[in-house]
Order: structure tokens, then sequence, then C-alpha cells
């Protein structure tokens, strides 16, 4: 199913990436696409593709901003996010609010390294936060879609996103995750309508 859904998605999607990944060269220069090494399928690391959202120079913006930032700093520590996050461009934030940044990850599901739906994909030093769900986590491949996504992503803490990634896996089935991907398709358009 993820493959069929991924090239079927892949061939629709063609137009809208490639007219996104030239208005990221046009806005903010150097590559349209970004890769971060996750956390997949039994433990195995994986490139992630996304496009990308964020200035080329964004681990020294960030080291810069959590410097002077103790506040932002506390809050990157517990979530791994920060609002208002200096190192998002513009089309960056538009791309983020849309989802549109996570299209490449289509290759991923090609690839093999992703689901449609299952888990956020997490980076390493993300993992040890799952504590005892750890080996749920990687018991499945991550998703490009999922139950955190579909619940209220950006107003849940770090615990909740870890509940739901669990929550998911253990009550997995084929109706889960289609419900899911109609959530997902819904939340899209709400967005699309809104801009």
């Amino acid at each position: 199913m993820d493959l069929a859904i991924a090239v079927a998605a892949l061939v629709l999607a063609a137009p809208v990436m490639i007219l996104v990944g030239l208005l990221i060269k046009i806005t903010a220069g150097g590559p349209a696409i970004f890769s971060h090494s996750r956390i997949g399928f039994g433990g195995s690391s994986f490139d992630c593709y996304k496009f990308r959202s964020m200035v080329a120079n964004s681990d020294e913006v960030l080291k810069a901003y959590l410097d002077a930032n103790p506040d932002a700093r506390k809050e990157w520590e517990e979530t791994h996010k920060i609002r208002n996050d200096p190192r998002v461009t513009l089309f960056g934030r538009l791309l983020r609010k849309s989802s549109l940044d996570e299209l490449p990850q289509l290759i991923n599901i090609l690839r093999g390294d992703m689901s449609c739906v299952g888990p956020r994909p997490i980076v390493k030093d993300e993992l040890r936060r799952y504590g005892v769900h750890q080996a749920e986590y990687l018991a499945t491949r991550p998703g490009l879609t999922g139950l955190w996504q579909v619940s209220g992503r950006s107003s849940m803490d770090y615990d909740n996103r870890v509940a739901l990634d669990s929550q998911y896996v253990r009550n997995w089935s084929i109706w889960l995750d289609v419900v899911i991907l109609l959530r997902t398709i819904v939340a899209v358009m709400r967005v699309d309508r809104a801009s």
C-alpha cells in the first residue's frame, strides 16, 4: 500500500515540488532539498528528505539564538522546537504551515525508509526521550503523517507526542492508517483554504 500511495502522490505532487524547489532557490539560494539523519525501523539510520525551510547557516543561527535567549534554550531542550524559530525563512514558514516541506519524504517511502503513516521521524538524540516506548518506536517505520500530526501537533508537549506515537504502534490497523490519511488530507485542505 505504501508504494502505491507514494507513487501516486509523487506523480500528482511533481509539479508542486518543482515549483517549490525553484522558489526556494530564488528566495533563499542554496540547495532546495535538505536531508538529516533520522532513526528508522530497528534503529537503523536513514537520510530523511525535506524541502529546506531554514537559512543555510541554521546551526550557527540556532546556537547564537539559544545562547542569547535562556527561555528559548529551555523550550528547545524540552521540545526540540522553538516558537518563532529565527532559522526559518519567510517562504519556509509557509512550507511548514502547509506541510509542503515534507513532500520529499515520498522518496523516503519509495526507498523503504519510511511509511505513509507511522510515528514521526526522530533524530538519534530524541530516542532516549521515548523511555519505555523505545521498542515500540523501533518496531515500525516512521511515517510521513501519523497520529501526532493529526492531533494538534503544534500545541502538544513532547511527552504527549511520544504517547501518541506509542498509541499508534500498539493499536495499529489498516483502518487506523486510512483514518489518519483522510484526516491528513482534511488538515492540508484546511491550511490551503486559510492561506
